[in-house]
Formats: structure tokens, sequence, C-alpha cells
């Protein structure tokens, strides 16, 4: 399991928030569902509404915990990241943190621009000649596009996993770099750190 060590107080009462409304929702179906006159499915929607929300607020929270020390761009990349999954743009996003990576990548085409979650979004627009391989984000700056990470070995559950989500867990074996990966077949969005796999966003 990961360490969680940042002061996000702001987004954690919100998470609070969210998880005490769930709860409420959740006590007030069970006493329902008691009571032969009165009928649970209306509330199915408002709890689903409910859970999707918490994901949204939940992938910003550890996304800034994660980030927040390396770059101070996390919540565009949020954004983007969100943007991204919400329209099935697939997408790598390497997010360099204490070791450097420059031995562990193919390089790719320099960029040398302010990260912004635009710049991002453009980058793995479908058909875009840099939106195949991995966007490297050092501090505050995107260094590359289109970079090759080593592919992992490692078999997640039943699935074989797509390419994209092989790199993202074969840089994580061999750094501490966080790697953002979007599927463009499922709208899910993860990021790979220590050689796993964490769900951050699944399409609503």
């Amino acid at each position: 399991m990961l360490e969680v060590n940042c002061d996000t107080s702001s987004l954690k009462e919100e998470l609070l928030q969210e998880l005490r409304g769930i709860s409420v929702t959740l006590d007030e179906s069970i006493h329902a569902l008691k009571n032969e006159n009165e009928c649970v499915l209306g509330t199915f929607d408002q709890i689903r509404t409910k859970f999707s929300r918490l994901e949204t607020v939940a992938a910003s929270f550890y996304l800034q915990c994660y980030l927040s020390p390396y770059t101070g761009k996390y919540l565009d990349l949020s954004k983007a990241v969100q943007h991204l999954a919400k329209r099935r743009q697939g997408a790598l996003i390497v997010v360099e943190r204490e070791d450097p990576l420059d031995l562990l990548l193919q390089a790719g085409i320099p960029i040398e621009a302010t990260m912004s979650h635009s710049l991002l979004e453009s980058i793995f627009y479908p058909g875009s000649p840099l939106h195949d391989g991995a966007v490297l984000i050092r501090e505050n700056h995107i260094v590359s596009a289109a970079n090759v990470l080593p592919l992992s070995q490692v078999v997640v559950g039943e699935k074989k996993l797509g390419t994209r989500h092989r790199a993202a867990l074969g840089l994580s074996e061999k750094s501490d770099a966080l790697i953002v990966v979007v599927s463009e077949e499922t709208g899910k969005a993860s990021f790979a750190m220590q050689g796993h796999l964490y769900p951050i966003i699944s399409p609503s």
C-alpha cells in the first residue's frame, strides 16, 4: 500500500463529506427496504451519481498527494486526465520524481514547454504525430513526447495488459516515477507506482 503524506485539508474534507453522504443514502435505503410500502429502485441512480463524484474527488486528492512535491501543475494534470478519460483518448504520462529517467527511456521528441492541461490533451489527440508513446514531465514542464518506456512482463489478473499499461508498470518497476495511463478502449485511468497499478477514474 502506498503511503500518503500530504496536507490537502480541503480535498480531504470534501472526500469525507462525499463518503458521509453515501453512507447516509445507503442507510436510508436499508430502512426503506424494511418498509413494504417503499421502493428503493429510485435511489440507485442517486447512489451511482454519488460514487462517480466520490471517484473524481478521490482521484484529485491522491494525485495531488503524490504529485504536489514534484510539480506545481498537478491540477492541470488531473484535469487533463479527467478530460482524456471522458473522451476515451489513450494517454501515457510520466512524472519524474527523485530518480532521473533519461537512461530508462528511449528518447522521443523534445517539447520543453510549460505544462498545461490543454497542451497535454492536444498531444494525445488522435492522429497527432506525438500521441504514441509517453510524455515526460519534469517539475512544471513537458520535457518531451513520444518517449518509449520499458515494458513490464508482469501479468495482472487474468486479462492481458495493453502496451500502455505494461509500459507504465515497466518504468514504475525501475524507478520511483509516477506514470498515469488512460485506456482508449475503456476510458479508465490508472497510475503506476512501485510496480503496481491503481485505478483513479472509471468511465461514467
